[in-house]
């Protein structure tokens, strides 16, 4: 997808030539610095040590995880995705914790004692938190109470939940220009996570207005992935979508907890980074009152580079990086829409062979891909 510039963007031919060196030194600069480099051969000892203990079963599940910097305009990794568990051993895990409830990580009933109902929200979140949350009574999700039993149940609801932090200037970036890119920023999450239209499958039209249409490449994998759905251009790398045929969403309300933080970028602007989770309550499109939970967590990095001194579109953002994780969702289906199991569910996806996660977890990083894994709750 291309736009034609505005009669006031200057183009490469009137830039200044001190501007324009700028921008060369700034562009040469990043690609040495994201080349790749040969390991040391200390690094390659420890790599080696650590893929013979991960082959004995000696490393934890998760041990890989953490953000992946690869180059801007790319995905920080391939998407994760996790199967929740259900039936037989979420009994068991029931039945276990209801013996040892100290089993669970955190305070598993909260400050208020066992029950949700004496759950009081929760205020937001402003630093990486250091541990998960703790659970709830275990409780199965209705019509009526699609988040119970959920540690989301005390998260904020839909754009309450995603609050910029104040904006103060930043580098060359002033301050209107930093809140600026906090404001686009929690438009484009609106717009891709919360936005009733994009959740029933629809186009995505708020979130695909945030971004600069002169950024190679992004949009137009963006409108293929939602033209053409595959596993190779899937638009659950960025939009959350229900398939309407299949699901329906539980009430009006999903569930959202996060931050964000900003920075001076690479091209006199400001890089906003966003890590939010989002749980969706749905059923199922048939009339059967059972309720599933789905869980996205997003990572994202984006910069609002100053329209002066480069080529791009005035307040729109350029995605430098991106990456999702995805729990209680079909591993093997490519079709652009989520798929969440239900209890009663009779298809059998794959066997996940990836390791356990707890999708509320956002103490932990976004691992970076791999095998269908198994979230330990919904």
């Amino acid at each position: 997808m291309s736009e034609k510039p505005s009669d006031d963007q200057p183009s490469a031919s009137e830039l200044p030539d001190d501007v324009w060196e700028q921008f060369t030194r700034d562009t040469e600069r990043d690609i040495r610095a994201s080349a790749p480099k040969e390991p040391s051969a200390r690094a390659r000892m420890v790599t080696e040590r650590l893929r013979r203990q991960e082959e004995r079963g000696e490393l934890p599940p998760g041990w890989r995880t953490g953000p992946d910097p690869l180059a801007t305009n790319r995905r920080a990794g391939r998407r994760r995705k996790l199967w929740a568990v259900l039936g037989v051993p979420v009994a068991a895990a029931v039945a276990l914790v209801a013996l040892k409830p100290s089993l669970l990580p955190g305070d598993p009933f909260g400050p208020d004692g066992p029950g949700d109902a004496a759950a009081s929200p929760l205020p937001a979140e402003t630093a990486e938190p250091t541990a998960p949350p703790g659970g709830s009574t275990p409780r199965t999700p209705t019509l009526d109470e699609p988040f119970a039993g959920s540690p989301a149940l005390r998260w904020a609801d839909g754009a309450a939940g995603i609050v910029p932090p104040e904006a103060k200037a930043v580098g060359p970036a002033s301050k209107d220009r930093v809140a600026q890119a906090l404001e686009l920023t929690k438009r484009l999450l609106v717009g891709a996570n919360l936005d009733p239209r994009t959740l029933r499958g629809a186009r995505p039209e708020a979130a695909l207005a945030v971004l600069d249409p002169r950024q190679p490449k992004l949009l137009d994998d963006l409108n293929t992935a939602l033209r053409s759905p595959s596993e190779r251009n899937d638009p659950l790398t960025m939009f959350s979508r229900f398939d309407p045929d299949e699901t329906r969403p539980v009430g009006d309300v999903v569930k959202t907890r996060g931050r964000m933080t900003f920075e001076q970028g690479s091209h006199a602007g400001v890089v906003v980074h966003a890590d939010y989770t989002f749980v969706y309550p749905v059923t199922r499109a048939d009339g059967r009152p059972e309720v599933a939970r789905t869980i996205v967590r997003r990572v994202i990095d984006v910069e609002l580079p100053d329209p002066t001194r480069y080529r791009v579109t005035p307040g729109r953002l350029s995605v430098k990086k991106y990456d999702e994780e995805i729990g209680n969702s079909a591993c093997d289906v490519h079709d652009g829409y989520l798929h969440p199991r239900f209890p009663s569910s009779d298809d059998r996806d794959r066997e996940p062979t990836g390791p356990t996660i707890d999708p509320y977890d956002r103490s932990r990083g976004i691992d970076d891909g791999g095998p269908c894994g198994t979230v330990t709750r919904t």
